[in-house]
């Protein structure tokens, strides 16, 4: 017990850089022991287990106990969340035009013709099915979209429950977060793991073959997060917006980095919310929303690497291709699972514009599979800080209506 209480009062975040390390170098020693990466499944399983029902419980109890008197700061945060993963789907788009990608992919014809893409009917379609999916099923497939959905009808129905019924959604609320929180503190087991499965079935070069392709998400992300998110965050408050910006970076996006999971971060954003002093019957909504639609880095992941595909392709990429293609990133990043990886799986949605096949399109999705040990960690750190900075924004913005001072 001495040893475990030593353990746990060691940073989360130094105990994690620990397991990366040791998990890249028992990937190159010792290869052959792959029990080691058994380590990395269980822990992306418990985390894809448990983040739907998180996401469910707390969505549903927050709004059975809202009081009320908060539309038009829900309204604001809403427009934020989806303008800001716009901007991030064309910022993706900028800087792939600037220094396009192009990665060697089998069974790929540069000179092979495409076909343009349809309307955006069928894909409105399947977002409408997967809003009024099965909420059981929704919760075993991690179909975030369905599971909001059910949750704030579930939620609106028990705000004429009882206290003691409302009491008992609380209750469960708090107890799936504590669950989340278990999980998470073995997390630096889990890095271990998943870096000793990557490490040990293809070497170091998973740091360095996808170099440039790292460097455009790096890119694209970091400029969304320095320049972009501060931008409007600034607009919309007429403040400094940079001590939010990097209070949000250092308490959420780094704990998310190293999570890689929007929906496990919650209890982080939400602790990190009420330390702003921020409205609990807000955030307690806000943050589970926008670990579902809040997907700046999805939007970046998915815009990516469709533009890679294409260029690979030999397509010639026009201006309102590019623009659909951002429109379709997105709103197909708010159906992004918010678990390790979640954004891999649309990319083929992005390739379909292009025409390219989807056997091809899982080859780039095993690209993104190959590099997410910085790319889905990025990712989640931008769009789990993204949420606690819209969210304050959102707040603050009625806060200097009124003529209070913010705490910045």
């Amino acid at each position: 017990m001495a040893i475990i209480k030593k353990w746990n009062s060691i940073s989360l975040i130094l105990r994690i850089l620990v397991g990366l390390v040791i998990g890249a170098v028992l990937g190159l020693t010792l290869p052959s022991w792959t029990w080691i990466g058994v380590l990395g499944t269980l822990f992306v399983g418990a985390l894809k287990a448990i983040a739907p029902i998180l996401v469910f419980v707390l969505v549903a109890a927050s709004i059975a106990n809202a009081k009320g008197g908060n539309a038009r700061k829900f309204r604001t945060v809403i427009i934020l969340y989806l303008f800001s993963t716009l901007c991030a789907a064309v910022v993706a788009v900028f800087v792939n035009f600037i220094h396009p990608v192009t990665i060697s992919l089998a069974g790929l014809d540069p000179t092979q013709g495409y076909t343009p893409p349809g309307s955006m009917s069928e894909i409105i379609l399947n977002l409408l099915t997967s809003i009024i999916a099965n909420p059981v099923e929704a919760l075993a497939n991690g179909n975030y979209i369905g599971i909001l959905f059910w949750a704030v009808i579930i939620g609106l129905a028990l705000k004429r429950a009882s206290d003691t019924t409302k009491n008992t959604m609380n209750d469960l609320a708090n107890a799936v977060s504590e669950v989340v929180r278990w999980v998470i503190s073995f997390a630096p087991f889990g890095i271990l793991g998943l870096v000793f499965q990557a490490v040990s079935s293809s070497g170091l070069e998973i740091f360095t073959t996808y170099g440039e392709l790292v460097a455009i998400l790096v890119i694209s992300m970091l400029l969304v997060a320095l320049v972009v998110n501060p931008l409007i965050v600034g607009l919309t408050l007429r403040h400094n917006p940079y001590p939010l910006i990097f209070r949000c970076i250092r308490q959420s996006g780094i704990t998310a980095f190293f999570t890689r999971s929007s929906a496990a971060n919650i209890p982080v954003n939400m602790e990190l919310c009420k330390e702003l002093g921020l409205d609990e019957d807000m955030y307690s909504v806000s943050i589970p929303l926008g670990s579902t639609i809040n997907m700046d880095g999805a939007a970046s992941v998915i815009t990516t690497f469709a533009l890679t595909a294409a260029f690979t392709a030999g397509v010639q990429v026009t201006l309102p291709m590019a623009i659909l293609l951002s429109i379709v990133a997105t709103f197909s990043a708010c159906g992004t699972s918010g678990v390790a990886g979640g954004s891999l799986l649309l990319i083929p949605l992005g390739c379909s514009l292009f025409g390219i096949s989807n056997d091809v399109a899982m080859q780039i999705v095993g690209v993104g599979f190959i590099i997410s040990v910085i790319q889905d960690s990025l990712e989640t750190a931008l769009n789990s800080s993204g949420d606690v900075i819209f969210t304050a924004t959102a707040e603050f913005r009625e806060w200097k209506k009124e003529g209070k001072e913010l705490p910045l």
